[in-house]
């Protein structure tokens, strides 16, 4: 496997590379601001990109898929709630094959209605995007997206073995990647007892990242 996270500019997101070297295949997930950079890793090494895809249709993570989509002749791919344009459309339990590699898709709700995640599951790599990051968790709009959030990230950490590498859309964290593991026992929101815990802390978070001096 190849598997590459990439800076691709805006407010520090990231896209990824991931391939079947013996194949030549890969997918692009979330090129947002810099579509040629992840293209042209892809091409240095040989690989023939089959989908672009969306974990949600947030503008900072699909400004790149025109340019991906004229560069590669890949199909954009999303959930069907997303607001953007796709060949493709991506539902929960739906998987994309990559060589021999698959890649399953997890409806995950709350930060936006088209969210989702993609896991590839032989080399435990799960690509989270606005959902989870390391320390943090997506924003909402609302008590109700927060709610909706809540699940989506308990549904994720029940079914998600601890050993599972977390790759988020945005370099918000102590570091750029997590485990399910570390991110259940450090990340304030999943230590959350209930989701009327997980409602307070949303509620409080400004501050304790103003009197905690994060960004």
């Amino acid at each position: 496997m190849i598997f590459e996270q990439i800076r691709t500019g805006g407010d520090r997101n990231f896209g990824y590379l991931l391939a079947d070297r013996d194949a030549g295949q890969g997918v692009l997930i979330d090129p947002s601001y810099s579509p040629e950079v992840v293209v042209k890793r892809a091409f240095h090494q040989g690989i023939s990109i089959t989908h672009i895809i969306n974990t949600h249709g947030h503008s900072d993570h699909t400004n790149g898929n025109d340019l991906a989509s004229k560069l590669t002749g890949a199909s954009v791919t999303a959930h069907p709630e997303s607001p953007t344009t796709a060949d493709v459309q991506l539902t929960n339990g739906q998987k994309i094959k990559i060589g021999k590699l698959q890649l399953e898709c997890q409806y995950t709700p709350g930060h936006c209605a088209d969210h989702i995640v993609l896991y590839e599951p032989e080399n435990k790599v799960l690509i989270t995007g606005d959902l989870l990051f390391v320390g943090k968790v997506g924003g909402t709009k609302n008590d109700d997206d927060a709610r909706v959030e809540w699940k989506s990230l308990q549904s994720l950490i029940e079914t998600m073995p601890d050993e599972v590498t977390v790759w988020p859309g945005h370099d918000y964290g102590a570091r750029p990647s997590s485990t399910i593991g570390l991110e259940k026992t450090t990340n304030p929101f999943l230590r959350c007892s209930d989701v009327t815990a997980f409602l307070q802390l949303k509620h409080e978070w400004p501050k304790i990242k103003q009197q905690l001096g994060l960004v």
